[in-house]
């Protein structure tokens, strides 16, 4: 009885998860997940929809359990060691390895951005008929703004509401659509290789996990502090982030899914293929209706904005991290990354004749720069000199080499195809 009072009196005990705090931890997998539904995502699952039917929803299936095992471990390097990937390969790795790779995930970021900006350009275009060009200075605009003056939490919550109209955009143009749900669902189990569709499976899958998603994931996991002073603690924590990239990845798993449901659904089955998102809406209003095609063009600002707000994010962490410091927009270094990554990527823009062609081949200078950071991430979590006992066992550095070598064959061999 006695200890019990004494238990009562004390105020020091450590806290841990608890079943609430799940809730206050959603956030940083969200944030990522707008990367995996941006405009070249979209380019692909369309061409996917209206070209092959349902037949390709197996390999947003497979892209997702890829993805989700490579968010969730280099979420673990953020957690476990507080740095970044890119403070973490300045600390860890020799200069001559860690500059290379960071200087060319710098430019993947400013590959990544003009992708976005594009994005939402392309929507402006279609809501209210401004040229691209100046879709894309607006749009910078507003990203910079958003970056510049809102505090971490406030930029999250945006991205989550920016998400969260997304995916109602398209569970509303689904509801106007008859989807053979049966067919839907073997499709998303079966493999299926329909002939000449292997360059839209590398697009979708290669499109799905990117550079600058992982250098992000590392670095905003690390924004929900809770106690890590005991070994209980942390693989709490490590339990709580796997919940929240799990429901993340699934709600961009069905966002991508849906827009492939969508295309075959409308496109597909009247046999006209999609070659530009312009066209996609174009073709949605005689089909569903103005407000699908309004509804289409809304959801894909929002995708335009949210993810050119997070490549800016992640060319600020990449950039910081070269110096060894974390990303904090009030930081030169970091404020030195996101300029250079947006306003790189609009003066490119500015020469580009054919936006749809520009998403694709930004596409490809992510397809070459991604093996780097794979191998790299997977090589310092599998270090016990970094991650002490949090490093991978065997068996995962087996399963995560065996996932970075299969994603870079593919994205190689997109970057072939490209090419040729």
């Amino acid at each position: 009885m006695w200890n019990f009072i004494k238990e009562l009196k004390r105020k020091d005990h450590l806290r841990y998860l608890g079943g609430l705090d799940f809730f206050k931890y959603i956030g940083p997998g969200l944030l990522v997940t707008v990367g995996f539904i941006d405009p070249g995502n979209w380019a692909s699952n369309f061409a996917a929809g209206s070209d092959y039917g349902y037949a390709l929803l197996w390999i947003v299936t497979l892209s997702t359990v890829m993805l989700i095992i490579l968010q969730h471990n280099v979420a673990h390097l953020g957690i476990v060691t507080g740095l970044c990937l890119s403070e973490a390969a300045t600390r860890y790795t020799p200069r001559w390895v860690s500059r290379p790779v960071l200087t060319t995930a710098v430019l993947a970021s400013i590959s990544t951005s003009l992708a976005e900006i594009l994005g939402g350009a392309i929507a402006l275009q279609m809501l209210f008929g401004i040229p691209v060009v100046w879709g894309a200075v607006l749009t910078t605009a507003l990203v910079v703004i958003m970056l510049f003056t809102n505090s971490y939490k406030r930029i999250e919550r945006a991205i989550i509401a920016f998400v969260s109209v997304i995916g109602l955009s398209f569970l509303y143009e689904l509801f106007l659509v008859d989807i053979d749900w049966g067919l839907a669902a073997r499709s998303w189990v079966a493999p299926s290789i329909p002939e000449g569709s292997m360059l839209i499976i590398m697009s979708v899958l290669g499109a799905v996990v990117m550079p600058h998603n992982l250098f992000l994931h590392s670095e905003v996991v690390q924004s929900h502090e809770y106690n890590k002073q005991s070994d209980t603690a942390i693989r709490k924590l490590l339990k709580y982030e796997f919940y929240d990239t799990l429901l993340s990845m699934g709600i961009g798993w069905a966002i991508n899914s849906a827009m492939i449901l969508l295309a075959a659904s409308t496109f597909f089955v009247t046999g006209t293929p999609v070659e530009e998102l312009q066209q996609a809406k174009s073709l949605l209003d005689p089909l569903l209706g103005n407000q699908a095609g309004i509804v289409f063009a809304l959801a894909l600002l929002m995708a335009g904005i949210s993810s050119t707000v997070t490549s800016g994010m992640a060319a600020g962490s990449i950039f910081a991290g070269i110096f060894g410091e974390s990303y904090h927009i009030k930081d030169v270094h970091s404020r030195v990354g996101v300029l250079l990554s947006l306003g790189i990527a609009l003066l490119i823009i500015f020469f580009i004749g054919d936006p749809f062609q520009g998403l694709i081949y930004s596409q490809m200078v992510l397809s070459f720069q991604l093996p780097f950071t794979v191998f790299l991430q997977v090589g310092l979590t599998s270090s016990r000199r970094v991650m002490g006992p949090y490093a991978n066992s065997r068996w995962s550095s087996f399963v995560l080499y065996f996932i970075a070598t299969v994603v870079s064959l593919l994205n190689i061999m997109l970057l072939l195809n490209w090419n040729s």
